[in-house]
């Protein structure tokens, strides 16, 4: 870790002058690496932003299996880092990004968190802080230069991209990168075959505590998606893997294969072996009542399509 330099944070800001971290916690830098299989230099370099990335949203599932059978708590990413450590949990976009934007800042890279807004089929374009964005900067090779990095859209990026108007090839997606014409920021077109038209961002800074109120909306509202279906998703460098209630997908450049897993034993094994989430704190009883929920959902999708 670089050392902190006299009259300064550890992450860096100059004691006079407010700390965009104030909300954030220490995590086990160390421990977390290990979580996710990589080692780091210690150097801020875009190799190595590049291998953290990757291994993150690879080994570090995006999820709501953890809001089914309770609602989610205040946001905490010192207490999410943890939890994804002992392999109890993952998390979703504000936790995901608010943890590696804790990583990074230990690691010494400059992160800038951002309000942003997905637009799905059902939500439209704009910010309304349903999603946390992070931009980097800082890197050996050209600090000035600014780097999108979002590890909490599910499907989304395996690599950070550099910010600034682009066409965006990372498979099995083909995606856009440009300004956006609902805020002074910037816009990511999305694959329209995967659920998610795109998301737009602000150039503005924010902090961790300008998502406290959506996230206990989006993790505690029964009617929320994150609470109305349990989802799993792992990017993979060449696909998507994603297990939603018990259907699991992975779509590739040129097919999707799908499945339905019809056993509980079979439903915790794929979350344990393939998804790196053994939910070792749940007990049989709450296997039970999660396998109930899940196997419902199906049930639940398969009525509402019969009746479309």
């Amino acid at each position: 870790m670089p050392p902190t330099l006299p009259g300064h944070r550890r992450c860096g800001t100059p004691v006079s002058m407010p700390c965009p971290w104030h909300s954030l916690g220490l995590v086990d830098t160390e421990a977390l690496l290990r979580r996710i299989g990589v080692e780091h230099d210690g150097q801020p370099n875009l190799d190595a932003l590049n291998r953290l990335h990757e291994a993150y949203v690879d080994q570090v599932a995006y999820e709501s299996v953890q809001f089914q059978l309770e609602p989610g708590t205040a946001l905490d990413v010192e207490e999410t880092a943890r939890r994804i450590i002992a392999y109890e949990t993952g998390g979703y976009c504000f936790q995901l990004n608010g943890v590696l934007a804790l990583l990074l800042t230990e690691l010494g890279y400059d992160v800038t968190m951002h309000r942003g807004g997905v637009q799905t089929p059902n939500r439209p374009a704009g910010v309304d802080s349903n999603h946390l964005v992070l931009t980097v900067r800082g890197l050996v090779e050209d600090p000035e230069r600014e780097w999108l990095v979002d590890a909490g859209l599910g499907n989304g990026l395996i690599h950070p991209v550099p910010l600034e108007v682009s066409d965006i090839h990372q498979d099995p997606f083909d995606l856009v990168l440009r300004r956006s014409e609902q805020t002074t920021g910037w816009r990511l077109d999305h694959d329209p075959r995967f659920g998610v038209f795109g998301m737009d961002f602000e150039d503005a800074p924010a902090t961790l505590d300008d998502f406290a109120g959506k996230h206990l909306e989006l993790s505690g509202d029964p009617k929320s998606g994150f609470r109305a279906t349990a989802s799993v998703f792992r990017r993979k460098r060449e696909s998507i893997v994603v297990l939603r209630s018990v259907g699991r997908t992975e779509t590739f450049g040129d097919h999707v294969d799908s499945s339905i897993i019809e056993t509980p034993a079979d439903y915790f094994a794929i979350l344990a072996d393939e998804f790196f989430l053994p939910l070792p704190q749940y007990d049989t009883a709450r296997r039970d009542a999660l396998w109930r929920r899940v196997w419902q959902q199906y049930e639940d999708f398969l009525a509402a399509s019969a009746g479309s």
